[in-house]
């Protein structure tokens, strides 16, 4: 600051008063001094002028280092790559800095006494509410993502960092730091897009990762491992093919031996027992890494358990091929087990048979007793069924109460396999004729049992060479099934 005449002036006056009440001596006094004294009166009124031209030269430099501070913080504030700015409690600018004014698109005298809020897109305005009312009632700071809008309409992402601060008489207001992260936001975006493009190799990437010397042993296995061994440090220096399956070790010496021979991995499946008896079904494929001369050091192994997928595979394949009731296959596997016997006869010369059961009466019984009780006796059926014929043999749920049975190989002569299959389909017909106790259970009610008797209906078609179909034969039998019901049920009838 510039010192003007008048406060020269002014000061020289106050320092002679704030003298003479040091020395204690009035003007007239001064008179009376001796040169001694007046000597000392100099020198003191010199080194207090000293003094005071030191005191000039300290605030002298204390206006430069200010003025300095005041450049960096115009740097460091005005011209900082982050917006800044400070709000009043209520949430009013009170002021910024020039990025925040070049972030929303007005000037910082326009900004000033402007609600915050209205620089946020209305989805967030919530978020922001919440976000500053935690920071006022914890004290603590906060940081959030808002997505703001500038005074021409345009949007863009945000990070924002804020804390509480206090003027020197205690006011509190709040200390704003902005960050655009709209370039952020849009990789974050594409990565999103791009997660179902990236899915199916991210199937082929293994859950468990092993690093292995040449001889197998292990030198790291991933955290994921945790799950089959626990703590995965005592797994260092042991063999990795202890917990294969006996009877797949061998094979998987041999592909690990091919692995660092050739330096070529492949997959392979194999399945890994662990302490508890549990068997996991594990996919693996392996890749080497060589040492400055070319030489295979280590074995990187990526896996990854395929139980999970292998006992869905297999009960999709029941479903598809199993009656889901009595578990007896359904009519796409007794297709394709005919078609089989069909080229089976043709190579052999042996007749084929197949039977086609209806059970008598069977629709009385669901509508008495329900489905439930319906249920019980076409799984017992079933099983009847089951021990009535060879293991080759194949007997079917193809509907209902429709049952198809197919024996294979019989005979080369015709008389001597239909002997075969009538003895075969007597034993069904009287075991199936066998009474059935099942259970009933009502809503609200125990359990009770009652005694049903039911019969079958049966047709046999006799089948041999390659020039028939399974919709022929299959016809054939269900036509000679109706000729026993039109018999008087619980017979049995051959197509002729």
């Amino acid at each position: 600051m510039i010192k003007r005449p008048d406060d020269e002036a002014g000061l020289r006056q106050r320092a002679e008063a704030a003298l003479r009440k040091r020395t204690t001596l009035t003007p007239a006094g001064l008179d009376a001094l001796s040169p001694e004294e007046m000597r000392l009166a100099l020198h003191e009124l010199n080194v207090h002028q000293i003094e005071l031209e030191m005191q000039n030269e300290e605030l002298r430099d204390s206006q430069i280092a200010l003025d300095a501070a005041r450049a960096r913080y115009f740097d460091l504030y005005d011209l900082a790559p982050v917006g800044y700015c400070s709000l009043s409690v209520a949430g009013l600018i009170l002021e910024a800095n020039l990025t925040l004014s070049s972030l929303l698109g007005l000037g910082r005298s326009e900004l000033v006494t402007q609600p915050f809020s209205r620089f946020i897109l209305k989805k967030d305005a919530d978020h922001f509410y919440q976000h500053r009312k935690m920071l006022i009632e914890t004290g603590e700071p906060q940081t959030c993502e808002l997505q703001m809008v500038t005074h021409d309409g345009r949007s863009f992402w945000a990070s924002v960092s804020s804390a509480v601060a206090q003027e020197v008489d205690g006011t509190p207001w709040l200390r704003f730091m902005l960050s655009d992260i709209s370039e952020r936001k849009k990789i974050e975006a594409a990565l999103r897009e791009q997660t179902e493009f990236f899915h199916l190799i991210a199937e082929n990437v293994g859950d468990f990762i092993a690093v292995l010397d040449p001889e197998g042993r292990r030198l790291y296995n991933n955290p994921s491992y945790r799950s089959f061994f626990g703590d995965t440090n005592e797994l260092l220096g042991t063999d990795s093919f202890a917990e294969i399956h006996p009877d797949d070790q061998e094979r998987v010496r041999r592909v690990f031996g091919e692995t660092v021979n050739t330096g070529q991995g492949r997959p392979l499946e194999y399945r890994l027992v662990l302490k508890d008896g549990s068997v996991h079904e594990m996919e693996s494929h392996g890749n080497v890494i060589r040492d400055e001369e070319g030489r295979v050091e280590r074995v990187v192994v990526v896996s990854h358990d395929v139980t999970e997928r292998k006992q869905t595979e297999f009960l999709v394949r029941q479903m598809a091929y199993q009656d889901t009731l009595t578990k007896l296959p359904n009519r796409r596997l007794l297709d394709d087990r005919l078609s089989q016997s069909i080229a089976a006869s043709t190579r052999s010369g042996c007749y084929g048979a197949l039977m086609f059961l209806d059970l008598d009466n069977f629709k009385s019984l669901n509508d008495v007793s329900g489905h439930a009780v319906g249920d019980s006796l076409l799984i017992e059926a079933a099983e009847r069924l089951k021990r009535c014929v060879r293991e080759m043999d194949t007997v079917a749920r193809i509907g209902g109460d429709e049952f198809v049975v197919m024996l294979s190989e019989l005979d080369v002569d015709r008389d001597a396999s239909v002997s075969e299959a009538r003895v075969v389909a007597e034993k069904i017909r009287a075991a199936l004729s066998e009474p059935y106790l099942l259970s009933i259970q009502h809503k609200g009610e125990s359990v009770s049992t009652v005694e049903h008797r039911c019969t079958v209906s049966i047709g046999v078609a006799l089948y041999i060479g390659h020039d028939l179909t399974q919709s022929d034969i299959l016809k054939w039998a269900d036509r000679a099934m109706y000729q026993a019901k039109e018999a008087g049920r619980n017979v049995i009838r051959f197509y002729e």
